[in-house]
């Protein structure tokens, strides 16, 4: 599958920005049966875990510095995912990846090595 990123721009603290994510299914299968996670990355740090939705009961889980503040949702019939992303603050400042896994686990999947494929990316900058 292939992962395209967008949404992203230079917001003031406390603004919102909805990220999306549209996948074309190369391969075939269903959009509906990935697991879908949005990742981000800071300048100078690691790759981390920001939420994820699960292929078949659309569970949700987020890392716990954006609970109550990010929103993650699927439209199956659109191939898309979202990252709705209120209250944003200037920590919230990175590169926003989309990814997706295959695997059809149905628990949380928080590590990078889990997720195959990977959107390009879409930079996010919170001013403060």
């Amino acid at each position: 599958v292939q992962l395209q990123a967008s949404g992203g721009g230079l917001v003031p603290t406390g603004g919102s920005l909805r990220l999306s994510c549209a996948a074309s299914a190369a391969s075939g299968r269903a959009f509906s049966r990935y697991n879908m996670a949005w990742f981000r990355q800071a300048p100078g740090k690691e790759r981390e875990f920001v939420s994820s939705i699960t292929w078949r009961t659309g569970t949700t889980y987020y890392v716990d510095s954006v609970k109550g503040r990010f929103t993650i949702s699927r439209d199956n019939a659109e191939n898309t995912v979202y990252l709705q992303m209120d209250s944003l603050k200037p920590e919230d400042t990175a590169v926003y990846y989309c990814a997706a896994d295959a695997s059809l686990i149905t628990s949380m999947q928080a590590r990078v090595t889990a997720y195959e494929y990977w959107g390009q990316g879409t930079e996010v900058t919170v001013s403060s």
